[in-house]
């Protein structure tokens, strides 16, 4: 059933690719409906799944078979997991994209075709099938940003696609030299993960196919086209890249990088540690001083994945359990809080600076769009009952068993992170408009929020307090996958 994740959304842009043009009713609702099956699979595929250190193998046919390529899905707790996210995020993206007009058809046939890439990705268990939809995923992003996109769209969706393009690189490298290595048989995940890699070998490919994972992810140094990415963006496209996107790069991290090269995962593993640091508190500190308002989540968005990346590099169940319920958590706030500034409030008011902002008295004139900030801003901050408290406190626990002084960077992160929320909060919010300076009325007078708009942003505030309140439910399908057969090689190297 998880496979017709894949299949629903790739016909979803067939039947797009039929329409008439200019039917753009008739565009959202096929892509509604679409992603509305993607996510009934996922769901259905989720209440079928038993929780357990197997991996379930859905389709697995000959692909490439003089190469050894096969066409293999497969499915464990860690997959499953970014699955579902998947299928909220593309509903729910679409939900917030009621409102698109201009070249609607074309808009979400790129939208369906890039929430089919990642659906692929996250079920894919032969690599070279992995990186067909990885790079799937990368096409329509260029093309969603350039088109549909704001403030410097061009540069932005240009720079995303060469970073993009470059950790992509970095990462075929890799694989193409694992597969060379292992006797140039098979591409199997499984199959590969069994492999004994030279420890010279893994020294340097591990940090390549890492690298080139984590730039996707955000990982710092490299983070420099996740905040243009997103301001750019157009609202569901900024949504997908902060709720999913990130996550096919934390996800290669896991899956690929860590499973097949354990040795160079020990030899780097406080490099990698370092960096996550730095990223969470530059990323928060960066923050506190923008004055657009969508920069502030763009960088919130750096600051948060660096808690991914931290806890997958302490190598402890607690710390990569909470990795991958962060990068769930994550994708529900971060979305909604995307979803906020770029269709509640910016398409509204045609603004995001906070100096303008501050003097339009929002919460009177938007209410529902106030009260949803303020929800997704406490969630952001870790406020225990939402699910970024859960995740955040199990990566930090599992920091401190390794790396007590990183923990201590990252818990000042997670100050910073309430400072800049709070300020974003006031200033676009709740300023006193009574000292502030006049301004000539808004030329654009805002529309109420949209019935859409509020479906979508009460599902995400619901689901971050139903996993914030019972972590258990994702919990225990992620804990037992770190059992399977793909984390052999860590456990054996006494690093799990």
């Amino acid at each position: 059933m998880l496979a017709w994740t894949i299949y629903t959304s790739f016909l979803g842009v067939a039947v797009l690719l039929l329409l008439p043009r200019g039917n753009a009713r008739a565009a959202r609702t096929v892509g509604l409906l679409s992603a509305l099956a993607g996510l009934i699979c996922a769901v259905g595929g989720a209440l079928q799944f038993k929780a357990g250190p197997e991996i379930t193998t859905i389709a697995k046919v000959p692909w490439v078979a003089s190469l050894g390529f096969e066409y293999h899905l497969a499915v464990d707790g860690i997959s499953l997991t970014l699955v579902l996210l998947t299928g909220i995020a593309a509903v729910v993206g679409i939900l917030f994209s009621w409102n698109v007009e201009q070249r609607a058809k074309e808009f979400f046939a790129f939208y369906l075709a890039l929430i089919g890439g990642v659906y692929g990705v996250f079920l894919s268990f032969d690599l070279f099938l992995l990186f067909v939809f990885y790079e799937l995923a990368i096409i329509p992003k260029y093309f969603l940003i350039a088109i549909w996109g704001s403030t410097r769209k061009e540069y932005g969706a240009m720079k995303l696609a060469l970073y993009s393009f470059v950790g992509s690189a970095m990462v075929l490298v890799g694989l193409v030299a694992a597969f060379v290595v292992a006797g140039g048989k098979t591409m199997s995940l499984l199959e590969l993960a069994k492999f004994p890699f030279p420890a010279s070998f893994q020294y340097w490919a591990f940090p390549l196919v890492f690298v080139g994972f984590g730039i996707l992810a955000g990982l710092w140094p490299f983070h420099t086209w996740a905040p243009t990415g997103h301001v750019a963006a157009p609202t569901a496209a900024s949504m997908l890249l902060a709720g999913v996107i990130m996550k096919l790069g934390s996800y290669g991290c896991l899956r690929v990088a860590m499973t097949l090269f354990p040795l160079g995962l020990k030899e780097w593993q406080n490099e990698l540690a370092l960096l996550a640091g730095i990223g969470i508190v530059y990323g928060a500190m960066v923050a506190l001083v923008q004055k657009d308002f969508k920069f502030v989540i763009g960088y919130s968005s750096v600051s948060h994945m660096g808690f991914v990346l931290l806890g997958l590099v302490t190598l402890n169940e607690v710390g990569l359990s909470g990795a991958v319920l962060q990068m769930f958590s994550h994708g529900i706030i971060a979305g909604l809080l995307f979803g906020v500034v770029g269709r509640m409030v910016y398409d509204r008011t045609h603004t995001r600076d906070f100096d303008d902002l501050e003097r339009l008295a929002l919460s009177k004139a938007i209410p529902y769009a106030a009260v949803t900030f303020v929800v997704a801003g406490v969630a952001s901050m870790g406020l225990p009952g939402f699910s970024g408290f859960v995740a955040e406190m199990q990566v930090l626990i599992g920091a401190w068993q390794v790396f007590p002084t990183y923990a201590v960077i990252a818990g000042v992160g997670i100050l910073v992170g309430v400072a800049y929320t709070l300020r974003a909060m006031q200033r676009a919010f709740f300023s006193d408009t009574s000292v502030a300076a006049p301004v000539p009325a808004n030329p654009h007078p805002m529309e109420p929020i949209s019935v859409p708009e509020r479906i979508g942003a009460a599902v995400l505030m619901l689901i971050s307090l139903v996993i914030g309140l019972y972590p258990r439910l994702l919990l225990d399908i992620i804990v037992p996958s770190f059992g399977s057969p793909l984390f052999e090689g860590l456990r054996k190297g006494g690093l799990l």
